[in-house]
């Protein structure tokens, strides 16, 4: 992820995950978009994208009287902070008792386990 952009809260990530789909767009559409799922007024979803903006996540292009908003934070740049801070915070930066956790506590499909067994394959591998 871009080092200058700010970790995005829950709520702006309605806003990207919007943008994400489709863009550029405008602050009508965006505001269409995320009325009625979040029920949060008109001018709480164009506070986000000012905060968006403010952060660098979202840029805006003139296109005639309006502004249209296209992402610059991408989705996977996004994942990769969220899914730092997460193991951070909650597991002291390691995967295994993340993993360990999810064994426990969620019930993991016979096509999940079999994905992960997938990846320690490869990242074995990749050590060798």
């Amino acid at each position: 992820m871009p080092q200058d952009i700010a970790p995005i809260s829950e709520a702006e990530s309605h806003v990207m995950d919007v943008l994400w789909q489709r863009a550029p767009q405008s602050s009508e559409d965006i505001v269409a978009a995320l009325l009625r799922p979040t029920g949060w007024h008109e001018k709480t979803i164009r506070t986000l994208i000012n905060r968006l903006l403010g952060k660098g996540a979202i840029r805006a292009e003139r296109d005639g009287r309006r502004y249209l908003y296209s992402p610059v934070l991408t989705r996977e740049d996004w994942q990769k902070q969220e899914s730092r801070s997460l193991l951070d915070r909650v597991f002291g930066g390691r995967v295994a008792p993340l993993l360990a956790h999810f064994s426990r506590h969620e019930k993991l499909s016979a096509s999940d386990i079999a994905e992960l067994r997938k990846l320690v394959d490869t990242i074995e591998k990749k050590g060798r």
